[in-house]
């Protein structure tokens, strides 16, 4: 699991200047930094489609937002991701908290991978999970996985990265943050 305060810190070296999400349990230590350290502005929003419309007006007035959103809300929004940071090219770090994720490695093998409703049913996954990473490949969406401390140090490679193809890029994090 990564330590919130080790991802601020790096937000702060890149100097993300907004992070906009929507609260889940996964990023709640995360929003709590954000909420009593001012130096980042914390903008939340009731769609995570909202979020991708805010992000991409923060970067036309010319600032370095962030998206913080669970991937059930990713899969929900994609319309609002499509129309606005890919369409414009936005080159925007979104921070995915990846629900499910624990769950379906510990059932590595048993999962198949052509997607279908019987497999996408099965009570033991979560199927947005399952769902994930098939979605942000057919989206075109480059993505990295942020597990652990040591992890967090992608941040600036994924955010030069989304600045190299002007597109938004994702980096999933797959435990909660503490």
């Amino acid at each position: 699991m990564a330590q919130a305060a080790l991802i601020l810190q790096e937000l702060k070296r890149c100097k993300v200047t907004d992070v906009i999400g929507l609260p889940d349990n996964s990023s709640s230590a995360l929003l709590e930094l954000l909420r009593q350290d001012h130096s980042i502005r914390l903008h939340s929003v009731t769609r995570e489609g909202e979020a991708f419309a805010l992000a991409a007006g923060l970067w036309v007035g010319g600032k370095h937002p962030l998206v913080l959103i669970q991937n059930t809300g990713l899969l929900e929004s994609g319309d609002g991701l499509r129309g606005t940071l890919l369409r414009m090219r936005i080159p925007i770090l979104c921070l995915v908290t990846y629900r499910g994720y624990a769950k379906t490695q510990g059932n590595s093998g048993s999962v198949p991978e052509k997607l279908n409703a019987e497999v996408l049913s099965r009570p033991e996954l979560d199927s947005v999970a399952l769902m994930t990473e098939p979605t942000l490949n057919a989206w075109g969406l480059p993505f990295d996985f942020l597990h652990t401390d040591d992890h967090v140090s992608k941040i600036p490679r994924v955010l030069a990265k989304a600045e190299e193809r002007s597109s938004p890029t994702v980096l999933l994090v797959t435990r909660d943050m503490t």
